[in-house]
């Protein structure tokens, strides 16, 4: 007979950050449609924000450079795509449920605990790419104020954080206001560059790389080993769908054309963006090894851009000043999404772990300390060859929560609906879980090399496989009893605010629900 329980209804309370959902932005919850105010327009291109990300480029010239242009543009091409398809199914379900990654990777075949391991993953991406961002941001103001690397690290780190403590509130603000520079920034220099010196187009695409192999062209190797590299961006979806959890549903045929066409731009439409910004840094870099930049500086972006908007004033000091701003808006642009995500993250991770949650604002200065520490160390230059063990890992995640979405729901081997409360979750599910861990070990193994070189040059498509195949095997084997521990019991039927019994908060119904201890 089991024990009964006496449960205890006291009071509880939160300190103001966390109270204060201006400065928590829902981190740990769902979000309220009272708080989806924005239009699904402006919501839609706060997320675009993020593509101005100069990684882009450095990826682009960097495989360019060594596996050549048919390598190189054959690998961006397939991943874009790999990356577009998994997108779309993660954009739908999070903008429709009003839930950002994590809450969406809990209720799609994790559970509450095993979520946890898939927010440090996210987590690390984000403080990861915040500390290449901020690296590329502290050489441009080297270059043009003399700071030194150690200094602008730091300052680069700092200045994130106001604009990130009022979430998203802020960010949208700085985002509309400075894409027209961006925008115009991005663009012209290209319209030079073809209009001043059209050959330089036929240099890119008949580039075989500094070091070609036998006669050049493609090689299966060669594409592999760049695809490892442009995989790692796989998880830039999760902060896409961090802002689109706040797109306002729908209430009519118009309104519901205007969400499908914000969620689409906003989701898997920034890989559409963020190709065109991978070819242009490969293109930026041949054009800047063919200028006379050592090839070791060739796939810098502020080099990359110093020398196109050279075509534009031939003035090396208005060039420098131009290409300075734009890196600096660049990566001002990305890094307060970095910083944002990884807050969230963080407060994810730590509230499983710790049972406590301080609030948002505290793991927004922890997301930061980490990547400055990561910069200061130098740490970044590493951490970018492991950029190809990162996104197997990554890949095993997202193509398990996809495998979910796309295939377990639709067949009927998961719940049709996105259930993230705890009360009505396992700890952990073996469908998501299992088949990120079956495919990471296979993905790694191969990527070693054991299995020879054509399964070291796919690792990434192959790990993206296991995932597709073990997360519905894993559900039809466990006839898919993990993902509920118990069924939704609605507790209001209308939009009114309900109180909770024990914060004496008022939440929305879809925020509550019964639970007996």
């Amino acid at each position: 007979m089991a024990a009964r329980q006496n449960i205890f209804r006291v009071r509880r309370s939160y300190n103001q950050w966390v109270a204060n959902q201006t400065l928590e932005d829902y981190a740990l919850r769902f979000t309220a449609k009272s708080a989806r105010r924005w239009s699904a327009a402006r919501v839609s291109n706060t997320a675009l924000g993020a593509i101005s990300f100069l990684a882009l480029e450095a990826i682009g010239g960097s495989i360019t450079l060594h596996y050549g242009f048919d390598n190189a543009v054959a690998a961006i091409l397939a991943v874009s795509l790999v990356i577009f398809l998994t997108a779309i199914p993660i954009s739908y379900y999070a903008a429709r449920y009003g839930v950002d990654i994590d809450l969406l990777t809990r209720g799609a075949g994790f559970g509450y605990i095993g979520s946890t391991i898939t927010s440090l993953i996210y987590a690390s991406f984000t403080f990861i790419f915040f500390a290449i961002e901020a690296a590329i941001m502290a050489m441009a103001l080297e270059m043009l104020f003399g700071v030194p690397l150690v200094l602008g690290y730091l300052i680069c780190a700092v200045v994130i954080i106001p604009l990130v403590i009022h979430g998203i509130t802020t960010i949208s603000r700085f985002q509309v206001w400075t894409q027209p520079a961006f925008i115009f920034l991005q663009l012209v220099p290209f319209v030079f560059i073809v209009y001043a010196d059209a050959s330089s187009v036929s240099d890119w695409t008949q580039f075989e790389g500094l070091n070609p192999v036998d006669s050049g062209g493609f090689s299966i190797v060669m594409f592999g080993a760049a695809a490892a590299v442009v995989f790692s961006l796989i998880a830039q979806i999760g902060e896409q769908v961090d802002f689109l959890r706040f797109i306002p549903e729908p209430r009519n045929a118009r309104e519901k054309r205007r969400w499908w066409a914000a969620v689409m731009a906003g989701g898997p439409g920034w890989i559409v963006i963020g190709m065109l910004k991978i070819l242009a840094g490969s293109f930026l870099a041949v054009l800047a090894l063919k200028q006379g930049v050592t090839a070791s500086e060739a796939a810098d972006p502020t080099q990359m851009y110093l020398i196109a908007f050279n075509y534009i004033t031939h003035s090396p000091e208005v060039s420098l000043a131009m290409a300075g701003i734009f890196v600096i808006l660049c990566q001002l642009k990305i890094n307060v999404t970095n910083a944002y995500a990884g807050s969230i993250a963080w407060s994810n991770f730590f509230s499983r772990l710790t049972h406590s949650h301080p609030g948002r604002v505290v793991w927004l200065f922890f997301n930061v300390a980490i990547a400055l520490l990561v910069m200061e160390l130098g740490v970044y230059r590493a951490l970018e060859e492991t950029l190809g063990f990162y996104g197997i890992v990554a890949i095993a995640w997202v193509g398990s929560l996809v495998a979910d979405l796309v295939i377990n729901k639709p067949l009927g081997l998961s719940p049709a609906h996105i259930e993230f409360k705890r009360a009505h979750l396992y700890d952990i599910n073996p469908v998501g879980v299992g088949a990120m861990l079956t495919a990471s070990v296979v993905g790694i193994i191969c990527h070693t090399g054991i299995l020879g070189v054509y399964p070291e040059a796919l690792s990434h498509f192959i790990a993206m496989g296991v995932a597709l195949i073990m997360a519905p095997l894993i559900a039809w084997k466990t006839g898919g009893r993990f993902y509920t521990a118990r069924p939704f019991v609605p507790i209001a039927t209308d939009h009114q605010l309900v109180q909770c019994t024990i914060c004496e908060h008022h939440f929305e119904p879809e925020d509550l629900t019964h639970c007996p201890a």
